[in-house]
Order: C-alpha cells, then sequence, then structure tokens
C-alpha cells in the first residue's frame, strides 16, 4: 500500500502564533484557547475532544480520561501544566455560563449549552489558524501531527507518544519518525564528511 507522510508540522512558534489567536478577554475565547491547548498538549483527535465529559478531567492528576476513543478503547493521558491552567479557567469562569441544562455533562459547550459537533470543531480551527496568518493546510489533525512530532523531537520515546495519541499499533506512530528531519540534519552535519556548511566571502569563494 502507497504510504504518505502527514502534513508537516507546525513550528513551536507557529503553534504559539495560532494559541494567540483566541481573544482571552472574552469568555469564549477564553473556551477556544483551553480547546487548542488541549489539541496541542495531548494530541487527541477532534471526536476525542467532543466526547470529553467534566468528569474525565483530573485537576489533581493533570490528566484527561479518553472514553472509547478510536478502537473503542480508553486510555489516560497527561494534560500538561499550560493547557491545565486553561482548562481549569473555562470550567471555574466559562462553562457555568454556557450551561442551560445540567444534565448536559459534556466539558465543552457551545453557545447554544450544546456539546460540540466535530466538524464544527474542525472548521473553528481552520478559521484560527488561517487567522494566525499560516500557509499550512489542516484543521485539528495538524495539531495532532504537531505533538507528535514536538514530543519526538525532544526525545520522547515512540512507545509514549503511541500511548499517547492512543494508536493500535507501533507502526502506526513510527511514521512521525519521518517527518522529525530536525534530528537527522543535526546527525548528519555532525557525522557526514561533507555534512558541515561552507561559509563564503563576498565573491562567494570558500572560507573553510
Amino acid at each position: 500500500m502507497e504510504k504518505r507522510l502527514p502534513t508537516e508540522a507546525l513550528s513551536i512558534a507557529e503553534v504559539d502564533r495560532l494559541l494567540a489567536v483566541p481573544n482571552v478577554t472574552d469568555p469564549l475565547g477564553v473556551r477556544d484557547r483551553a480547546m487548542l491547548e488541549i489539541f496541542y498538549a495531548t494530541g487527541l483527535r477532534r471526536t476525542e475532544l467532543c466526547a470529553l465529559d467534566l468528569q474525565d478531567v483530573n485537576p489533581e492528576r493533570g490528566t484527561l480520561t479518553v472514553r472509547r476513543g478510536k478502537g473503542k478503547k480508553d486510555r489516560v493521558v497527561p494534560l500538561g501544566g499550560r493547557a491545565a491552567y486553561w482548562v481549569d479557567r473555562y470550567v471555574r469562569d466559562v462553562r457555568s455560563r454556557l450551561s442551560l441544562d445540567t444534565r448536559t455533562q459534556a466539558l465543552f459547550l457551545t453557545g447554544y449549552g450544546e456539546a460540540f459537533d466535530p466538524d464544527v470543531v474542525s472548521r473553528m480551527v481552520s478559521s484560527w489558524i488561517k487567522e494566525a496568518g499560516l500557509r499550512k493546510k489542516g484543521s485539528c489533525h495538524l495539531l495532532r501531527h504537531s505533538c507528535a512530532t514536538h514530543m519526538l523531537e525532544g526525545g520522547a520515546d515512540i512507545r509514549y507518544i503511541q500511548q499517547l495519541l492512543g494508536h493500535a499499533k507501533l507502526e502506526t506512530t513510527a511514521i512521525y519518525t519521518e517527518v522529525t528531519i530536525r534530528q537527522l540534519l543535526e546527525v548528519h552535519a555532525r557525522c557526514h564528511p561533507a555534512g558541515k556548511r561552507l561559509e563564503t566571502g563576498p565573491a562567494g569563494s570558500s572560507l573553510a
């Protein structure tokens, strides 16, 4: 079968630009920032984020419980300090203002007090990517790719990333090793006889 690489991940600077798009002085902006932070921190799929309930957040442990993810399997993922802050701020200051029915336990609520539809979330993230001035195509999955790529580049073992993303097979996660080119560039420059970049003078002559 043909094997294609995922869309190129966002850089850390590009992620920061995207996270800065929601207006956090507005209640809905706090909600939107919390959603983006979860996507980037945990690599959740859009359907998994929409399915989160209030009870799935464990502030003390700093974790999220993903129930019946792909393959109908549950998993617990670390939330991370920054995402935990924004989720806590949303739950504490915003969610009760959006809730119209206490029986609705969805973590993230629309302006109508309902759980989000995954397609709506995709359109929201796509619009934020454009608003951030980023030219890369994609939506929620772009943040999932970026999460995995940045974890690998930071030195995380691929098996832990497999658990984070909820992949049934390690081979699925292994594709991310093919898009983390930064480490390969560093090794190539250090180890290959012709890997060092040449410095040139004004006339283009080599100074090496």
